[in-house]
């Protein structure tokens, strides 16, 4: 018995391992291809922050790439299993399937423990860590890159149009600035021989300083000059708006306090003096607490729930693997993806009913653990009995 138990655990860690690495790519390739990627091509970034992004993105990416793998794993060795006609021998021998795979279940479950440790901590710190990092990313290249000869374009309130007659290492010749009022007419024109740009990463901001400026202010018609005049470019206007990061990012501590927080904003405690008052105000404000809290509560029941879905996924991925009884790997890779798909389905779906409490989206996250635990039990329990 343990020597088919030794079996089992390397066959299954050894294709875990394999399509671990392989989800984890493709995953990490497609976030990274949108962001990161055209900064190398074109040379706009190291190697080394490029290396460093690629890094702070793998937990992230592992949240979802763990579960893929581990479904994958458990179908393809218990489908070369069942083909090998090596569970019959084992069958035949007087060893049950639920004896046989007790020790690829156990994985699962510590596989659970790094997934909620992953989802619930690691993930989301990883992820603001690599917002911040490319937001560097985007400032060293609009302050070290600022092109010559050319006009850039600076969105904001008010926005601006910079042109650069020549740039060395952020020392500027030639500036024109134009500042765009509304984002269209042009309400100030300004002139400097000589300027310097520097990052304000604490505000994400481009600190444009102009020597010797003049400028014309159409508005009031005015001629005026200065010594030095400083401009402050909003690099990123929606991502400065708010330091704090959004609740997909949060980690599952974060969302508890920023819930006691909410909480304690929109029911304030009710005065004892006036029983009859205090139910009035209960009842006009019982519907908006609901609306404003519940896309946290999705989002903390979201990374739980999640935390589970190795356990299920093995559960089901192991008498699939054994009824489609293939040795193929593509055989086995389609099936997990279908799989993954109905399960993200729900998820899907639980997300999407956000605005309507009433019917308590947040439980919908443990709605696909639910199905597929169950639905592997009684698939678990069938394969047991050779049906």
């Amino acid at each position: 018995m343990k020597t088919l138990h030794r079996y089992l655990l390397r066959q299954v860690i050894a294709s875990l391992v394999m399509t671990l690495i392989v989800f984890t790519f493709v995953l990490l390739l497609g976030n990274a291809l949108r962001e990161i990627l055209p900064l190398l091509v074109s040379g706009q970034a190291t190697v080394w922050l490029i290396a460093k992004a690629f890094a702070l993105l793998i937990p992230f990416v592992l949240g979802f790439a763990l579960p893929m793998a581990m479904l994958t794993a458990v179908l393809l060795t218990f489908g070369r299993f069942s083909a090998d006609q090596e569970l019959t021998a084992a069958r035949a021998s007087g060893v049950s399937l639920l004896s046989l795979i007790s020790p690829i279940i156990i994985l699962s479950l510590l596989l659970c423990g790094v997934s909620a440790w992953m989802n619930l901590e690691v993930a989301p710190r990883c992820r603001v860590a690599y917002n911040e990092l490319r937001f560097s990313l985007k400032a060293a290249i609009a302050t070290a890159k600022l092109p010559e000869g050319r006009f850039m374009n600076f969105p904001g309130k008010p926005s601006y149009i910079i042109y650069v007659g020549k740039n060395r290492k952020q020392k500027l010749e030639d500036v024109w600035l134009y500042e765009l009022a509304d984002g269209t007419n042009r309400n100030t024109t300004v002139h400097a021989p000589r300027g310097q740009i520097s990052l304000d990463t604490t505000n994400k901001e481009i600190v444009l300083d102009l020597f010797d400026a003049a400028g014309t202010m159409f508005a009031g018609g005015q001629l005026g000059s200065a010594s030095v005049m400083t401009v402050r470019l909003d690099l990123n206007a929606s991502e400065k708006a708010d330091r704090k990061p959004s609740i997909s990012d949060m980690t599952f501590r974060q969302l508890q306090d920023e819930l006691h927080t909410l909480n304690s904003r929109i029911n304030p405690p009710l005065l004892e003096k006036n029983p009859d008052e205090a139910t009035g105000k209960k009842k006009r404000t019982s519907r908006n607490p609901s609306d404003m809290t519940e896309p946290i509560r999705i989002q903390m029941h979201r990374q739980v729930a999640f935390s589970f879905a190795c356990f299920g996924f093995t559960l089901v991925g192991i008498p699939l693997g054994i009824r489609v009884h293939r040795r193929e790997t593509n055989v086995g890779v389609a099936i997990a993806l279908a799989l993954v798909f109905v399960y993200y389905t729900f998820l899907i779906i639980g997300q999407s009913m956000s605005s309507h409490p009433e019917l308590a989206p947040h439980l919908w996250m443990w709605l696909p653990n639910f199905i597929f635990q169950a639905a592997g039990m009684v698939l678990l329990w069938r394969a047991n009995r050779g049906v």
